[in-house]
């Protein structure tokens, strides 16, 4: 697996040496998060439904349940990720959080997080 790494802004960028393997999987996962839902004008029903269904959750179990699965959803659909390992959330002041570390099948185990 070859990925084009991003810069500081979220930006591809040209002329560096692209990502391979699980540091590959971890750009991978970071890019799919990033893509929201009806964003990309080729195929609308792609992408994590954050304004749909993550935003404006009140934060009670069941609801904060639902986002964990979302999301969970998002990163197992990435290429070459076996499993989730160990995830943990949170929901405060409106802000979702979540942090996990992910097996590829490469052999290496990455952490992955992210806040909403």
């Amino acid at each position: 697996m070859r990925y084009r790494p991003l810069d500081g802004t979220g930006d591809y960028t040209m002329g560096k040496p692209f990502l391979v393997d699980a540091e590959a999987v971890g750009q991978a996962i970071k890019t799919r998060l990033l893509l929201l839902q009806g964003e990309w004008w080729e195929q609308q029903d792609d992408g994590l439904p954050l304004f749909q269904n993550i935003l404006g959750t009140r934060g009670d179990p069941r609801e904060l349940q639902q986002v964990d699965l979302l999301v969970q959803e998002r990163i197992l659909g990435t290429p070459n990720v076996s499993q989730i390992l160990e995830f943990q959330s949170s929901y405060d002041n409106r802000t979702y959080s979540f942090k996990c570390n992910v097996e590829t099948t490469f052999g290496v185990t990455i952490p992955v997080s992210h806040t909403f």
